[in-house]
């Protein structure tokens, strides 16, 4: 596996899949540009998400993660669907899991992805589900006041470099990098206004990792509700000290992605 090309978007293809929260002794998995299958049930370094915790987080059958933006809509990445055939995506959700007699399992009838993606920026896209996951929804940020402080992350995807994918849900915080500081790392690859940066710069340790593309980067609002901030997008490797990771800016897309919602 190469290190550090251009972008490592945070896919895999099969196999259950994990969240990196990985302890500041262990150096997180990098994200593979392409398919990378490690199915797995360890765990390392990482907190388990109790049962109900995050119950808006679904897990994509071709290696991503998302978010029920409604209980027929799932928002996720561009970069996980692009190409994919409208109905044959199965989305799982309601359990933390993957193995969960509980798990609720419903294929996908529409994909949409965002308009002008094309690889570099605007990674996010809509999945439309032939029935409702009935599960809690996360909204979406609409305004980038939110866009700084400390977030949490979740997901299925690797749990350390080159490693394995997770059986079980992860969970973690992650801080605030302004651009500034990211485009430092990544220069003109960093996209300032569609994209935001996470990380404990110069330890690392924390971050997401293959697998976790689509899913949701989110805090409290001043209401004490869940608001989806960022979608995981791609980074170099995952967890690498000075190598924030990158997630797609909702509250600039807001209004693109109800416009879309309400066209699905």
């Amino acid at each position: 596996m190469k290190t550090k090309p251009r972008r490592l978007q945070r896919a895999v293809t099969l196999g259950v899949i994990a969240l990196a929260t990985v302890s500041l002794q262990s150096v997180a998995a990098q994200a593979a540009p392409h398919p990378d299958p490690n199915p797995s049930n360890r765990i390392v370094g990482g907190t388990r998400a109790e049962q109900g915790e995050f119950p808006f987080i679904v897990r994509l059958s071709m290696g991503c993660g998302g978010a029920l933006y409604a209980k027929d809509i799932v928002l996720t990445a561009a970069h996980c669907v692009d190409g994919s055939d409208a109905t044959g995506i199965t989305v799982t959700g309601a359990v933390v899991d993957l193995e969960s007699p509980d798990a609720i399992k419903v294929k996908s009838t529409k994909i949409l992805v965002a308009p002008g993606y094309d690889g570099k920026g605007k990674d996010w896209a809509l999945v439309k589900l032939e029935k409702p996951i009935d599960q809690p929804t996360l909204k979406i940020a609409k305004d980038p006041k939110y866009n700084e402080g400390e977030f949490d992350i979740a997901g299925w995807g690797a749990d350390k470099e080159g490693g394995q994918q997770q059986r079980y849900l992860l969970k973690a915080k992650v801080p605030f990098v302004d651009d500034a500081t990211c485009q430092k790392a990544y220069g003109d690859r960093l996209t300032p206004g569609e994209e935001i940066c996470t990380g404990k710069l110069h330890v690392g340790g924390v971050d997401t990792c293959q697998g976790d593309s689509g899913g949701p980067m989110f805090r409290r609002d001043e209401a004490g509700e869940y608001v989806q901030v960022g979608i995981v997008s791609w980074g170099d490797g995952c967890a690498r000290p000075e190598s924030p990771g990158i997630y797609t800016e909702v509250s600039t897309f807001a209004g693109d992605i109800e416009k879309a919602a309400s066209e699905l």
